[in-house]
């Protein structure tokens, strides 16, 4: 079966590793037709406009995109282009896997969980303003509606039903901001009860970023707001290894865009030392929500074993902590193509090699803390 998929290579390393996600994609058996659009400091350039209507037309079109990172301007300039592709296409819950690859020193080597964000209010509305004519005194505005914590919720439990997660833990701060905070507390706390076979805890965000570096093995899929999921999917990714490793996807009712995680690094762009990993296993959950969980669990495989194998592994994965003896880097495509290689080759029938989905459910704590 061939599909269309919309490709937005995005910007700095955008697209190299976009280039290599294709390379891996080809040796699939999977038909991909790409249709290329331009977001980011290129459509500006090119067409005025960071977001171009020809990006939203062809996402609406084909249903589904993978997505090069995008830069985004610190303090001034556009406007975040992945924020505002949420909002219009109403992308509302981004995925975060988080799951240490292969890594002989990391840290957190069982690392294996999930971080639902909300990805179209929150602190991230774009209602922000300038308290006075000096531009001394400046204020964002969170909105926290009851529909769209309902439906996060409901994402975060029915993902975790379908996958065979054990406990959802809801993050918050409704101790401090009562009303926003409050409200997806008790949101969450109603969506809980209507799944009484999977476990469910509450921990307020700096606790749970505390208890995250303590423990991250007793957690497995974390829903929570927008800033919120921002913070701590980062956080999870260096748990497992760094962002180099974390994939990303956002998904509406009927549409899907699949992002790394990392940002666009200007200052490696045309390099080819960029780590492809996060980029590739974006491509792996492209393919598992097209329903081509073969060619996704080749994907996935192929990247292990390149990983654990050291021979083609860009700079980041050839530094201690990835191995325990020198490792010369390769580059981002050689990588890929190595990757591509493997695809085909890869046993199906052999155990599946990543950290242990949780074993068991741990008693909460006796309160929230902060």
């Amino acid at each position: 079966m061939s599909y269309r998929v919309t490709l937005i290579p995005g910007d700095g390393i955008g697209p190299e590793v976009t280039d290599a996600a294709r390379t891996v994609a080809a040796a699939t058996n999977v038909g991909i037709d790409w249709e290329v659009v331009d977001a980011g400091e290129r459509a500006i350039r090119d067409q005025g406009t960071p977001l171009p209507d020809a990006v939203l037309e062809s996402i609406r079109r084909t249903k589904v995109a993978l997505k090069g990172p995008i830069t985004t301007p610190i303090g001034s300039g556009f406007r975040s282009v992945n924020v505002a592709l949420r909002q219009k296409l109403d992308l509302y819950a981004s995925v975060r896997p988080a799951r240490a690859i292969a890594g002989e020193g990391t840290r957190f080597p069982e690392t294996d969980l999930i971080v639902v964000r909300e990805a179209t209010e929150g602190l991230y509305s774009g209602v922000e303003q300038w308290d006075n004519p000096e531009h001394s005194k400046a204020e964002t505005i969170a909105i926290v509606t009851r529909a769209a914590s309902e439906r996060i919720c409901e994402f975060a439990f029915q993902m975790a039903r379908r996958e065979g997660r054990r406990k959802v833990t809801g993050v918050h701060k409704a101790n401090i901001m009562k009303m926003t905070g409050g409200l997806f507390q008790a949101v969450f706390q109603e969506v809980a009860a209507r799944y009484p076979d999977i476990a469910s805890d509450e921990r307020l965000i700096d606790n749970m970023c505390m208890q995250l570096v303590k423990k991250p093995t007793e957690y497995d899929v974390i829903v929570t707001t927008n800033l919120f999921g921002d913070i701590l999917s980062d956080l999870c990714a260096g748990l497992a290894g760094g962002l180099g490793i974390a994939p990303g996807a956002l998904y509406g009712t009927t549409m899907a865009v699949f992002e790394p995680v990392h940002g666009s690094a200007p200052k490696y762009a045309g390099l080819d030392k960029a780590d492809p990993v996060a980029e590739i296993l974006c491509l792996e959950l492209l393919y598992r929500h097209l329903g081509e969980r073969e060619a996704a669990e080749r994907v996935f495989r192929a990247v292990w074993a390149t990983v654990a194998e050291k021979k083609f592994v860009t700079y980041d994965l050839a530094l201690p902590g990835y191995t325990s003896t020198p490792v010369p880097p390769s580059s981002c495509s050689a990588m890929a193509r190595e990757i591509a290689r493997k695809v085909p080759e890869v046993d199906l029938d052999a155990p599946r090699p990543r950290p242990p989905t949780m074993a068991s459910v741990p008693p909460p704590d006796t309160a929230l803390e902060g």
